[in-house]
């Protein structure tokens, strides 16, 4: 596992953030979880939270045991012994998704401006195992990397006002979930009828950054029976350990 050139600022009196190089890359995903361990593992006694993202991690900490500079001290210190911790626990989760046009509503646009059919976007959507690398803007929205080049496809210049619960969609280079009705403006191309955020469950998402996520292509009948197993609280996502 290489070592990065880290970058440290502070986050007004109660956080560190700490900075990897900017891109999304699996890479760094792994070096951010394997840090993230250590940092939860040996700086217990000050780090109340760490929060990742793309290339950074947040780290809040107790102002009433350290100071912002004594706990940058030992951020680096940590991070020179992370190769001691193993990241474990990985899951695969399998998404089922329906791709039919009248849910895919942007896949036409996406079909006339990259040249390739609806199908193929279909299939090397679902061909591809992606990263979670965090969870945000909404509670539950899956942040995912690993997307294809040849689905790399700009975000609308015009948000839409309503993006349905569990709509796929594509931005640039990224893929995502939207886990409840809200404005958006990545391109929709696909809907997923189960759950992502569940405020009686803990955690209330089922996936964490480093997890993996695999999507299923399914048909609206096959939509329309999960779409009523989630409601009547019977459906399990499926999934399994990622080695």
């Amino acid at each position: 596992m290489a070592n990065y050139k880290l970058k440290y600022k502070p986050l007004g009196s109660i956080a560190a953030l700490v900075e990897w190089p900017y891109k999304i890359d699996h890479d760094i995903l792994n070096d951010i979880n394997l840090f993230r361990n250590t940092l939860n593992a040996e700086l217990v006694e000050y780090v109340l939270d760490t929060v990742p993202a793309y290339n950074s991690i947040t780290v809040f900490f107790d102002t009433k045991k350290i100071k912002y500079s004594g706990i940058v001290k030992k951020i680096k210190e940590a991070y020179k012994i992370k190769n001691k911790k193993q990241v474990s626990n990985t899951k695969l989760w399998k998404i089922p998704v329906c791709y039919q046009d009248e849910f895919g509503i942007d896949l036409e646009l996406l079909s006339q401006n990259k040249k390739i059919s609806k199908q193929k976007i279909i299939e090397l959507h679902s061909s591809t195992i992606y990263d979670v690398h965090f969870i945000g803007f909404l509670p539950g929205f899956l942040y995912l990397g690993g997307l294809k080049e040849a689905l790399h496809f700009e975000r609308k210049s015009t948000p839409r006002q309503k993006i349905l619960k569990g709509d796929v969609a594509i931005a640039n280079n990224q893929t995502g979930i939207y886990p409840r009705v809200s404005p958006g403006g990545w391109n929709i191309i696909g809907n997923s009828p189960i759950n992502f955020f569940n405020v009686t469950l803990d955690p209330p998402c089922f996936a964490r950054s480093g997890d993996k996520i695999k999507f299923i292509s399914i048909d609206k009948s096959t939509f329309k029976a999960i779409e009523e197993k989630v409601k009547q609280g019977a459906y399990v996502i499926e999934n399994e350990q990622y080695e």
